[in-house]
């Protein structure tokens, strides 16, 4: 028997069963809370911003962006989970579609410092607003594109209006997720 026969015989899977169905369920909350949207303009108001914070210390860097991309597949093909209960590459691609794409690097440039600085709010709210920045940047880039806005115009659209309530949602991500990754570490469905 050859070693690389043996070698791959011995390999732990990449993902334990556990933690299949963390990132199934998580992805079933995004899917609950983000269609649910305040429509102000071209670009509405969700709490998928929120579900991604939440699945972030919840399973972590990896797990959590792998469940907001399973979301993003969900989406495109067809089952109405995007805000207001849309769907479909229309939505991708259409004007609001940039903020869709930029929550991935948010998730990656936030979940990293959570993973990394759990116990220090002060820099998980940084990872957060940094990441969202990001978000904001390439939504706002998009939005001014398909809509054939200015960068003014765009900001007020996609950016400005948000601010205080995606502030309130890292607010509320900071108090409750340290929590819950303490509690299913406690059930042994996190290792922290």
């Amino acid at each position: 028997m050859s070693n690389a026969y043996a070698n791959t015989n011995n390999t732990q899977p990449k993902f334990s069963t556990r933690q299949l169905a963390a990132i199934g369920v998580m992805t079933a909350v995004t899917c609950v809370l983000a269609p649910f949207s305040l429509p102000i303009g071209p670009v509405p108001i969700s709490l998928t911003n929120l579900a991604i914070y939440f699945s972030l210390y919840a399973l972590g860097t990896k797990s959590g962006c792998i469940s907001y991309l399973i979301y993003l597949l969900i989406g495109f093909i067809g089952v109405p989970v995007f805000s207001g209960f849309t769907s479909g590459p229309g939505k991708l691609l259409g004007p609001t579609g940039g903020y869709l794409i930029g929550f991935i690097p948010m998730a990656l440039i936030a979940g990293v410092l959570i993973d990394k600085f759990i116990s220090k709010w002060a820099v998980c709210l940084l990872g957060m607003i940094g990441g969202t920045i990001i978000a904001y940047a390439f939504g706002t880039a998009w939005l001014a594109y398909q809509a054939g806005l200015d960068w003014k115009a765009a900001l007020w659209a996609g950016v400005i209006p948000f601010i205080p309530g995606d502030l309130a949602k890292m607010a509320l991500a900071l108090i409750a997720g340290p929590q819950v990754r303490r509690q299913l570490a406690r059930a042994g469905l996190h290792s922290s």
